[in-house]
């Protein structure tokens, strides 16, 4: 999929505010004039990160109607706006459960609960709310910045590898794990891991990934299913 193309002259907004630092004013100037939030205003996604997924899937096809999905780290909402129309769920039969620990506004579709993956509780949690096994698990989670480059890192990375440990444990045989990750970040022996498990296994960066952004997807398809469980 080709990165949105304009429909005509574009004007670019400008910001007048001086409190700003430079690096501040630039990265919301560029934030502003950034035709994937152009067009998650006009087609009513919550963020540019909708179109991540979007483009993922057109092209790795996660998200069959029918299919049921577990979204962590679902806030602001768009990737579970995006799991919902595409599996065809509704509030009356909902297909697909999302957690944050962010409070947001609720997603047609979707029921998101309002605590903390992490938690103990949690797991059991997203399962008891599904209803079943999950055929497509999503993780969109970074952690917190800290300002330290390699503490973030390792932080975001820790939850890349908590999110495929969940999915080990709960997808159904065939299902999906998409995880965000960060290039050079991914460790071999998590890798090792869903190689073991997985049909196949790769990294991908969809064109709505800005360039200069670290930020990979993790991605494992066809779940072979624990031990006595047909694939």
């Amino acid at each position: 999929m080709k990165k949105p193309a304009g429909t005509g002259r574009v004007l670019k907004s400008r910001v007048r505010n001086t409190s700003l630092k430079e690096s501040s004013r630039r990265w919301l100037e560029r934030h502003m004039n950034d035709p994937y939030v152009q067009r998650s205003k006009v087609e009513g996604y919550r963020s540019r990160a909708a179109y991540k997924l979007i483009e993922i899937d057109d092209k790795h096809h996660l998200l069959k109607p029918g299919a049921r999905v577990i979204d962590l780290g679902a806030a602001p909402g768009g990737w579970c706006q995006v799991a919902a129309e595409r599996t065809g769920s509704t509030d009356a039969h909902p297909l697909v459960v999302g957690i944050d620990y962010l409070g947001m506004d609720p997603v047609p579709g979707a029921i998101v609960l309002e605590m903390d993956f992490l938690d103990e509780a949690a797991p059991a949690r997203l399962l008891e709310t599904l209803g079943e096994a999950p055929d497509v698990v999503l993780s969109d989670m970074a952690a917190p910045t800290t300002g330290h480059r390699r503490t973030d890192h390792l932080r975001t990375m820790h939850l890349c590898e908590v999110a495929a440990e969940f999915a080990l444990q709960v997808l159904k045989p065939g299902g999906h794990f998409l995880a965000k990750t960060f290039q050079g970040g991914t460790e071999a022996s998590l890798l090792d891991l869903l190689k073991r498990n997985f049909r196949s296994v790769h990294h991908v960066k969809p064109p709505a990934s800005r360039d200069a952004s670290v930020e990979l997807y993790l991605l494992a398809k066809g779940f072979k299913g624990r031990d006595g469980e047909a694939g």
